[in-house]
């Protein structure tokens, strides 16, 4: 529902903005950090605590939720117009919302498509379908130059991407896909389409050892990665990586969100290391 309730005053509105929400609540980051881009971060009244992106949003926005939680009589209180969020993870959420009369959309984007889809729905629910379509086919011909400059080289690394530590996790789809147009294959293509990270669990980290990737990317759901821990695990002293200290943090923020960050700063980051590894090792 738009901020007018009236059909009679949007009659009168030249263009499509005002028909879209106008007080928005995002439960994650990655819709407030397109909304920024977009320049309609005014329609931003709650975000979730764990938004870093931009870091403006933080100072400028109130926290209402985490990622399975959020603080559902502070919302309302918001009065939003819509509230938007990402995954089954965040029904009943969700669930709870909708109870109170409150419009709630969710996202489910897990590649890199997906993404794009839903930054272009989410721009045109706002009336910034022109800017987002730009602003998406930017991002889209970097990733197809990134893919073009890795198609030179002449071997491509394995990579480890570890999502978190204890029980191992892998790379989930839309961060498979980013190593793939960066110039790296991911060591477990096969669990890369599976949504939740328990259905991308490595029991038994010998199956990592096996795969022998030269490059691990560690990115430990908003922990701090540690490469001393790789180095200490027992029988890893072969892996590729480990012999070659190919160890590398890429920042939760910067990969694990499904939006403009993984899509941007995320991918870059794996591009510039395999890069390197190629030159010192390819």
């Amino acid at each position: 529902m738009s901020g007018s309730t009236d059909w009679r005053a949007l009659a009168l509105t030249a263009g499509t903005a005002a028909y879209g929400p106008q007080r928005i609540v995002c439960l994650t980051e990655e819709p407030t950090e397109w909304l920024y881009l977009l320049g309609e971060e005014r329609r931003i009244v709650g975000i979730s605590g764990y938004t870093v992106r931009p870091p403006r949003a933080r100072e400028e926005k109130p926290k209402v939720s985490a990622f399975l939680s959020a603080k559902i009589d502070k919302i309302v209180e918001l009065r939003p117009d819509c509230v938007i969020g990402f995954s089954d993870l965040q029904a009943d959420i969700a669930s709870q919302l909708v109870k109170k009369g409150i419009q709630v959309t969710i996202f489910n984007q897990r590649s890199v498509a997906e993404i794009f889809s839903m930054m272009y729905q989410l721009a045109a629910m706002v009336g910034q379908e022109a800017k987002g379509l730009a602003l998406i086919q930017g991002m889209q011909q970097r990733l197809l130059a990134i893919e073009r400059a890795a198609s030179t080289l002449k071997r491509r690394p394995r990579v480890f991407f570890e999502e978190w530590y204890d029980p191992h996790i892998s790379a989930i789809a839309w961060v498979s896909e980013l190593i793939g147009i960066a110039g790296g294959d991911d060591c477990f293509p096969e669990l890369a389409s599976q949504a939740m990270g328990k259905d991308r669990i490595i029991a038994d980290g010998g199956e990592i050892v096996a795969r022998n990737p030269y490059i691990i990317f560690g990115s430990w759901c908003g922990r701090k990665f540690r490469p001393a821990h790789v180095l200490a695990r027992p029988g890893w002293d072969n892996v590729h990586a480990v012999k070659n200290r190919q160890l590398f943090e890429i920042k939760s923020a910067e990969i694990l969100q499904p939006g403009p960050a993984a899509l941007t700063e995320g991918v870059e980051q794996i591009h510039r290391i395999i890069m390197d590894w190629s030159l010192q090792y390819g």
